[in-house]
């Protein structure tokens, strides 16, 4: 894998030796004036696909580079794409070698690519968010009664699970963005993504018993407020804000069921465990009625000839003949690779090879969305 061909010492010599071997790079790695330009065919054909393009998995199995070159295949053919990333552990930045702000910005001048990593923390400090400690809509609640928020009454600060909740409400305000045509997110691992996927369910509930709540006692409290000599609230406004909230919760879990604007695609590894946990995954989604209809396979021990015709540079492939290694790994693989493609009938299986080079900047992200076309 790494081109160095590694030759087993005898057994007589090593004992005097410590055991050492010894390896000799070749000539493929060795000689880089043979190296040559990667140059990839761009894409003629219009972008047909889904409004919303998520990417969830098992962690480590490369979900930010699949939503990375997803959104820049999408914004090369001119459709304004946002590519966000949910997960706590950031790595659009490092992907895309730029800095990616937690607020969408555009990318590149060249074509309509915006980017943002969703930060909880500053989004719950600066008040943005309707679950934070204070402001937004049940820090609302908090004000209209003059008194702590009922999150901070409850727990003492900001709910268990805010950080999903901020992420999912900030999801719902790019979503709902008329800047951009698709939005392409780059999900955290597998059971962060499920708690962030349930949220619709139960934001949606506490809604409906606050804004229950607030229509109750709100004739009472303007009139406490009124006999002490404080002023009326603007009437209204809060419920306003909660209803606009829960529209958003509706028109969101209504597009995420809807398979002609969701796909999420899940990305997995060809390996034993990660396809267990793509299955459960898939199978999760199946009972939130949301569709998967592309399964992406990373890191697949072939050449890239045969996933895709519309790369032409030279590429460093496993030595599947005389390095025992690899015809190792290869097995491995090939016996998930059958798994999956026995568990995943109906779906649109992706192949992804194996690099020797890291997949980092915009030269290696178009290599990996000419596979993902």
């Amino acid at each position: 894998m790494s081109g160095l061909d590694v030759e087993p010492v005898d057994e007589a010599d090593a004992e005097t030796d410590d055991h050492s071997i010894e390896v000799t790079p070749t000539d493929s790695v060795d000689d880089e004036t043979e190296r040559q330009t990667i140059d990839v065919e761009p894409s003629d054909k219009p972008v047909e696909g889904p409004d919303y393009v998520l990417y969830g998995g098992k962690g480590g199995v490369g979900k930010t580079t699949m939503a990375a070159a997803t959104a820049l295949d999408s914004a090369q053919r001119g459709v304004r794409t946002l590519v966000v990333s949910t997960d706590p552990a950031h790595s659009l930045s490092d992907t895309f070698e730029t800095d990616v702000p937690a607020r969408p910005e555009r990318i590149r001048e060249d074509v309509p690519l915006y980017a943002a990593e969703i930060d909880p923390d500053a989004a719950l400090e600066e008040g943005q968010a309707a679950f934070a400690a204070e402001g937004g809509a049940l820090g609302g609640l908090g004000d209209m009664l003059g008194e702590e928020s009922p999150m901070d009454a409850m727990f003492g600060g900001a709910m268990p699970g805010s950080d999903e909740a901020v992420a999912m409400q900030t999801l719902l305000e790019y979503m709902d963005d008329d800047r951009f045509e698709r939005v392409v997110v780059d999900t955290a691992p597998t059971g962060h993504t499920l708690r962030l996927l349930q949220l619709p369910e139960v934001m949606d509930t506490m809604m409906g018993r606050l804004i229950t709540f607030r229509q109750r006692i709100g004739g009472m409290i303007d009139g406490v407020k009124g006999m002490f000599g404080g002023g009326e609230m603007e009437e209204g406004q809060d419920l306003e804000d909660l209803e606009e909230m829960r529209e958003r919760i509706e028109r969101l879990r209504a597009a995420l069921r809807d398979p002609g604007r969701t796909d999420f695609r899940i990305v997995m590894i060809p390996e034993e465990m990660s396809v267990v946990e793509s299955r459960r995954l898939h199978q999760q989604l199946a009972e939130f009625e949301i569709p998967v209809d592309t399964i992406v396979v990373n890191q697949v021990m072939e050449p890239l000839a045969d996933v895709t015709d519309d790369v032409d540079g030279d590429f460093l492939s496993p030595n599947l003949e005389e390095c025992e290694f690899c015809q190792r790994r290869w097995d491995v693989q090939q016996k998930a690779l059958m798994e999956a493609q026995d568990l995943f009938r109906g779906n649109d299986v992706r192949r992804v090879p194996l690099f020797a080079d890291e997949v980092r900047g915009e030269e290696m992200l178009e290599v990996v969305a000419a596979c993902l076309r």
